[in-house]
């Protein structure tokens, strides 16, 4: 397969304690495309996502294939998928600064100098110019949100993937975050797969919709 740049899931099936969670799922992302798969609390949306990235836990047992620009990675080494993953949580270091928390997704063999830059021209995407010596925990959510968001893509990672990372922010804010991320994976063209259970959240993506909670005919 040529390489195009689409994030593919050819009939993926989830099970747990031989029960199936998911079964036979499809589908295509195509590259700057939001996906979303709908699904209530325990519907194995999450551990979609972990086996997309390569980390699930064995005790679901999973049958299918993973492509990613035209590669099968269902086998490859969670470190080489180069797939990035935004979780509820921003899960930013607290020992590190703002701006060394954005260093850690820059790839290795990247220069001193480069990173400064990468790291200053991140923080300006993200209307947080100065920040490079701040604290993560005197930051907002929304400003940690951003952040997060900033280190997943220093990682230049090949798609795009979001575990409900809007569900703990105030409304408000949510509206703000959730077009700062799906603008930024457009303009990247980042294939991007969304799973959630918000509705307004499938529906800020404007793209496709999976319901897995609806059985196929």
């Amino acid at each position: 397969m040529t390489r195009d740049g689409k994030l593919r899931l050819r009939d993926v099936t989830v099970a747990l304690d031989g029960q199936p969670l998911i079964a036979g799922l499809s589908l295509v992302v195509a590259p700057g495309e939001v996906v979303t798969v709908m699904g209530a609390s325990g519907s194995g949306k999450s551990t979609l996502l972990s086996w997309i990235c390569g980390s699930v836990d064995p005790v679901f047992a999973i049958t299918g294939h993973v492509l990613l620009d035209g590669q099968d990675i269902t086998r490859t080494a969670p470190e080489a998928r180069r797939v990035g993953i935004l979780f509820q949580d921003d899960l930013l270091f607290p020992h590190l600064s703002v701006g060394e928390n954005l260093a850690f997704g820059i790839p290795r063999g990247v220069g001193r100098d480069d990173r400064r830059a990468r790291v200053a021209d991140a923080l300006a995407e993200a209307e947080l110019s100065g920040f490079e010596d701040r604290d993560p925990a005197t930051l907002s959510g929304g400003q940690r949100a951003r952040v997060a968001l900033m280190r997943t893509l220093m990682a230049e990672p090949k798609a795009l993937l979001l575990d409900e990372p809007f569900s703990k922010l105030d409304a408000a804010l949510r509206d703000r975050i959730r077009r700062f991320t799906f603008d930024h994976a457009t303009e990247r063209g980042l294939p991007t797969l969304l799973v959630t259970h918000d509705p307004d959240d499938a529906a800020a993506a404007a793209g496709p919709i999976i319901d897995i909670d609806i059985a196929p005919c």
